[in-house]
Formats: structure tokens, sequence, C-alpha cells
């Protein structure tokens, strides 16, 4: 067992037990169950909208190569700069020299997992700039030294007071504060920083590839102001993030939107396609798209998981994972957590290490039922499984006992040994290590044989 599977069993362990946690992440999560059903009424028909989605990031990814050159050719038209960063340290490395080029002390950035991913504000710590998380959850996240908890709830799992006592611990004030007033402090605190930073960094829900643009979506108005103020703006963006065409946000915005929050359309959108021209009177001086890999093209390789690009970072699968809404995002022990971090993590961080991930899923099909894209979440997993046995991540005695039950169940004289007590008292005797965080088997007490014997019987009467 892995140092990261151990953790992972540690983390979820306590947290399955913490009730106080499971109330707040379940009464967050209900609000945005009680909100997503009024935002697809805007749909006339919402499995239609889904199923075009899927099919504009099949064809996106599918020439993925094209899309991404035709988007570079036209941003860089304009006066944009486009760096390919085939890892996390690349994407450091020149995130950092640009900062430097920039005299830069201070950079400011709106909420980004890809930032999350290659660490930017632990990097950035370490090279002597100061990083500022401007999105309210991600600024809460980062006032406690945490990662965020969820994919666009970054503090799901803080109440109005844990917030409050926070920003008392922290900042010095009255712990009675409401959400509005904290609300308010951020705000003050923050506006002081636009100013003042030399770099803005953001990521981009989507890259467009016919005019050469990014598209970010955000309900704070931080992501305008992280680009508009600083002289320098930095987007980091995965390369699976792109779309063929400006028409398609008609249908990916509202998707977004009501899948992620339940609102009809998020309350600020922006479509940024490079530094300020000679005729515009705001915008950055400059303007860098760091296209990451970061293993993407891996999943890209794989003809069966190529399918979890299509992702647009809803976070719907994981408001309908019972596994999140037990554990919560940290138990997880990676940058993506749920179902589609259980999906694409063993594949962008190995498979050895984070193979356990896979097998934290009841495997109930729900979060394929919500995806805004029709991703066939449960199946992948189901393939990780496979992928990880075939590839040898499994223990000697995790392979003998399931060919030991295959042999039995193919062997019907085998099965019929011993009644159902007898068969209880020998499996959940022997499997203690594979059944210590699952309940005890139990075997009928008569086998299929007896039963339908039996059952002829009585029809022979």
């Amino acid at each position: 067992m892995s140092e990261t599977s151990e953790t992972f069993i540690a983390k979820s362990t306590i947290k399955a037990a913490d009730l106080d946690h499971r109330r707040k992440i379940n009464f967050n999560i209900g609000r945005y169950n009680a909100a997503v059903p009024q935002g697809k009424e805007q749909f006339n028909d919402i499995n239609l909208a889904r199923e075009r989605a899927k099919n504009i990031k099949w064809r996106a990814i599918e020439t993925l190569d094209q899309q991404l050159e035709e988007f570079e050719k036209v941003f860089t038209s304009r006066g944009g700069k486009v760096v390919w960063a085939e890892n996390a340290s690349h994407a450091i490395e020149e995130i950092v020299k640009i900062c430097k080029a920039k005299n830069c002390k201070m950079l400011v950035k709106s909420k980004s997992m890809v930032t999350e991913e290659i660490h930017l504000n632990k990097a950035m710590e370490e090279n002597g700039i100061e990083s500022i998380e401007t999105d309210l959850g991600e600024y809460i996240q980062q006032l406690d030294e945490e990662a965020p908890y969820h994919i666009v709830t970054p503090a799901m799992h803080k109440s109005k007071e844990d917030v409050a006592n926070l920003f008392a611990r922290k900042l010095g004030t009255d712990p009675k504060l409401t959400p509005t007033e904290l609300t308010l402090v951020a705000r003050n605190i923050l506006r002081e920083k636009y100013v003042q930073a030399e770099v803005g960094v953001t990521g981009a829900n989507f890259i467009i590839s016919d005019i050469g643009g990014v598209a970010v979506t955000e309900n704070e108005g931080n992501a305008r102001l992280s680009c508009a103020f600083p002289k320098t703006h930095i987007v980091v963006v995965g390369i699976e993030k792109i779309i063929p065409s400006l028409t398609d946000l008609a249908l990916f915005w509202p998707l977004l939107s009501t899948f992620g929050t339940g609102q009809k359309i998020t309350s600020y959108n922006s479509i940024i396609s490079g530094p300020r021209q000679p005729n515009e009177k705001d915008g950055p001086e400059e303007m860098i798209v760091i296209l990451l890999d970061n293993g993407r093209t891996n999943i890209l390789e794989n003809p069966v998981q190529r399918e979890s690009l299509y992702c647009i970072r809803c976070g719907a699968c994981l408001n309908a994972c019972p596994i999140y809404k037990n554990i919560g995002g940290h138990a997880y022990g990676a940058t993506y957590s749920g179902p589609i971090g259980s999906v694409i993590t063993p594949n962008l961080q190995g498979m050895e290490n984070f193979k356990h991930l896979s097998f934290a899923s009841s495997l109930c099909g729900n979060c394929t039922a919500v995806c805004a894209v029709k991703i066939n979440l449960h199946e992948l997993l189901l393939d990780n499984r496979k992928e990880s046995v075939e590839e040898g991540f499994t223990s000697f005695a995790e392979r003998a006992a399931w060919k030991i039950w295959k042999i039995a169940s193919l062997n019907r004289s085998m099965m019929n040994l011993g009644n159902g007590a007898i068969k209880n008292k020998v499996v959940n005797g022997l499997f203690t290590e594979w059944k210590k965080n699952r309940a005890d088997l139990n075997f009928s007490q008569k086998t299929f044989n007896q039963m339908w014997k039996e059952r002829l019987k009585n029809n022979n009467r």
C-alpha cells in the first residue's frame, strides 16, 4: 500500500465519522441541489444540450493539436505571447522568469485550479514574491493555509462562524461579524492589492480557438480586476480547455453556470484576446498564455480515458457523489477531488500512487448522470481499476484472494461446500485486512442448488 493510499484511508476514516463536517457540506450541497433544477429550466431540452456540448468537446479534443495551433496563431497576431509548458516545473520556471523581468514583488490571482495543480503560491513564496488570492473562497483558504476544498466552492466545508473566527484570528476583526461584513473586510483589503501588484494571474474556463481568446467566468469581478490593473497578465490554463469557436460559448457558459451553481448565467463573463491595443485605454501592457500539459497528453493517448478531457470543471459530480459527501475534498490528497479527480489524478500523477482513488467509489453512476458534458465517469473509474490491476499495482494477497474466489465461483461443487454460517466464519476470518473498512460478508444459509431443488419440488406438487 502506497503512502498516499494510507494517508487517504486515515483522512477519510476521520472525516467519515465527523458529523459536524458532514452537516456543513450537506447543508451547502443541499442549497446547490435546490438551485440547479431552477437553472436547468432555461434549456428546452437539457439532455440535448449536454449531448451537443459533449460532441463539441469531442471534436476539440480529437483535433487538439490543430485547435491549439490556431489559437496561438490568432492570439500572437495581436501581440500576445504563448508558452507551451510540458509540466508544472516548466510552468513555474516561466512564471518566475516573467515576474523577475518585471521586478515583481506582488502578484494577484483569481480562482484557478490549474495554479493549485502547479502549486503556484508556494513557488512564489520561495522566490520572495507575495501571491494574493482574490476570490473570496480562495482568500479564506489561503488565510487558513489550506488547499481548496471543492473545485467550484473552495471553502464549502466552513460555516459562517468558522470564517468569522478565522478572520478574527488572522485579521483581528470582531468574531461576531456577519457574512456581509466579513465580505466587506476582505474587499477592502483586496482592493488595495490590485493597484499594488505588478502581475496578475488568472486561469481560463475556455480557450477559444477561432478568435485566439480566453474566456473567464466568475461571480465576484476579481478576475477582471486581476487582469486589468496589473501591467502584466499571465493566464495559466490546461490544454484541454480548448473549444473551437466563439459561438460555442452560447452553450458552454449557461451549462457551466447551471451545473456549477444553479445560475442561468454567471455574473461576470469576460473574453480576453490579447494585451492592450493602440486604440484601447485599459488592459495589461503584456499578456502571456501558458498552455499546460502536465500529463494531459498521457490521457489524450489513452482512447478510453481521453473522454475525461471533456470536463468543464462545473463540480456537479462532486456534489452528487456519496463518497465526496462523506469524506470531503481534502481527504483525496490531490488537486482535483470527487469522481473527476479520481478519474484523472491516477493518469496525471501516476497510477501506482493514486490508484486507490478509483477504488474509493460506489460505482453508483450518479456522477455520470449529472455530468454537464455526459462523461461516463463511473465507467472510466472502472477502467482505471482494470488498468491498475493489469499494471501489477496490487498485493500478492489480493491477487491470491481473487484467484481463489474465481476458482470457487466457477466450480459448483466448491460453492456447495459448507452452509452459510461456515462460509461467513471462514471468509470474514481470513480476509481481515480487506474487510477492515467494509461490513462483514453475509452468505445465504442455503446454496443456490438447494433453493432451486426446493423450488422445483414445490412446483411439482
